[in-house]
């Protein structure tokens, strides 16, 4: 349990400075920013891994890098199911999905 919300709090902080200081992403308050942690995390648990088998074969090409797209897509979902996040383009999803999923390893190797 403290392990979780450990995880929710670092990746809220990180959604947090990232959204500050990308200027293609808009985040209104940081109680939005643990709304879209909270609906972010539970696409990732529920959609990842079905996403995951569906796309075997380009994972498997892709020595699993393609999981950066599926994690950019399920970003782009999040910012699509919740009004106060915005994200402008395809490319600022996929530049935030590659800081964020960087970010999260390096600070779960520090912690």
């Amino acid at each position: 349990m403290l392990t979780l919300i450990s995880d929710v709090l670092v990746t809220s902080g990180l959604l947090y400075a990232l959204a500050t200081a990308l200027p293609g992403v808009r985040l209104k308050s940081f109680g939005t920013t643990l709304t879209v942690v909270l609906v972010y995390g539970l696409l990732t648990y529920f959609l990842f891994w079905l996403i995951a088998l569906i796309a075997f074969i380009p994972m498997l090409l892709s020595f699993g890098l393609f999981g950066l797209v599926i994690n950019a897509f399920l970003l782009w979902m999040t910012d699509k199911l919740i009004d106060d996040f915005e994200i402008d383009s395809v490319r600022m999803t996929l530049l935030m999905a590659v800081l964020l999923t960087v970010g999260k390893v390096v600070l779960r190797a520090i912690l």
